[in-house]
């Protein structure tokens, strides 16, 4: 079972034990991980944090999903022009 309110993307690097993640649904919230698990863990708890703060400061919080997605990909690459 996803215990994440929000989907969450996970982004593996070129090195083994660098990961990061982000979710489409809670603009602003990004974070850092050793490894997947790692990243789950700190984006659970993160995401109630952020949540939080979003309150504090008056902004909206999306609606919780009743059908989060954790998707783990490569990085995607930024392009340069």
């Amino acid at each position: 079972m996803i215990e994440l309110p929000y989907s969450l993307i996970i982004e593996a690097t070129e090195e083994p034990d660098y990961f990061g993640f982000f979710s489409p649904d809670l603009e602003g919230f990004s974070g850092i991980g050793h490894s997947v698990e790692d990243c789950l863990f700190k984006a659970k708890w993160g995401m109630k944090e952020h949540v939080e703060v979003l309150k504090q400061e008056g902004l909206p919080v999306p609606l919780e999903k009743t059908d989060p997605k954790i998707i783990v990909q490569n990085e995607k690459k930024m392009e340069i022009a």
